[in-house]
C-alpha cells in the first residue's frame, strides 16, 4: 500500500528528513574512509595485525577492556570443555 502524502507542508519536511540522512550517511561514509587509513597507515607504519590493531580501536572507543578479557576468558573456558583441549 502506497501512502499519499498531499500536504505541501509535510512533503517539505519528508524532504527535509530525507535529504538530512542523506547528509549524515555522507558524514559515516567520510569517517569510515578515515579510519581505514588510518588502520591502514598505522599497521603498515608498525607492522600489526590489522583484525587485532581494529579490535584494539574498537575496545579503546567503548572503555571495555575489562568485558573483553572476560568474554574471552568464558569463551577459552567454554571452547576447552567442548572440545576437550585445553591452549597451548
Amino acid at each position: 500500500m502506497t501512502q499519499v502524502i498531499s500536504n505541501p507542508a509535510d512533503r517539505r519536511a519528508i524532504s527535509g528528513a530525507l535529504q538530512e540522512i542523506s547528509d549524515s550517511m555522507y558524514r559515516i561514509a567520510a569517517e569510515r574512509d578515515l579510519i581505514k587509513e588510518a588502520i591502514n597507515e598505522t599497521c603498515a607504519k608498525y607492522n600489526l595485525d590489522k583484525k587485532v590493531f581494529r579490535r584494539m580501536a574498537k575496545v579503546h572507543h567503548r572503555r571495555n577492556f575489562s568485558e573483553e578479557v572476560a568474554e574471552h576468558e568464558h569463551f577459552e573456558q567454554l571452547y576447552e570443555t567442548i572440545t576437550n583441549t585445553t591452549s597451548a
